[in-house]
């Protein structure tokens, strides 16, 4: 039997006109949401908090779904990928170099709407990026009271 490989990451999303926005990452050809492995001792969503800060600096977020979660199917040779939605409160993200690789272990980051995601994302992750987006979509916000 093979070893599963488990990670977990954020579906980050940002609004803009009443639409959510989705931050994508690419490394090499591969686009993807934040994500990593999960380490000994470590909660998923620990881990999801800790592998998006590392790979975009970003920490400052609202998680209007507390920790509902959805996970990948089995892809890539025994992986599973758990995901959070996050909403992002402030910031944007920045690359910054990997201590183990030397470099960032991204290409380029980039905003998209859910069209161009499903354009860009690959197919394990579309269903979630249906669930996110799904939520996110059929929330009622409530009026912030002055």
């Amino acid at each position: 039997m093979k070893k599963i490989t488990r990670a977990a990451g954020f579906v980050i999303y940002k609004e803009e006109n009443g639409k959510p926005f989705y931050l994508l990452l690419r490394a090499y050809r591969n686009w993807d949401f934040p994500k990593g492995t999960i380490q000994s001792g470590e909660s998923d969503f620990e881990a999801a908090l800790r592998e998006t800060e590392e790979e975009t600096t970003l920490n400052c977020f609202e998680f209007p779904f507390n920790l509902e979660s959805k996970e990948t199917e089995v892809y890539s040779k025994g992986k599973i990928s758990k995901f959070f939605i996050a909403k992002l409160k402030e910031g944007e993200p920045v690359l910054r170099p990997s201590p183990e690789l030397g470099r960032a272990e991204h290409h380029e980051w980039r905003w998209v709407n859910f069209e161009e995601a499903l354009k860009l994302l690959p197919i394990h992750l579309i269903p979630i990026l249906q669930w996110a987006n799904a939520r996110i979509c059929s929330r009622k916000t409530p009026k912030e009271e002055a």
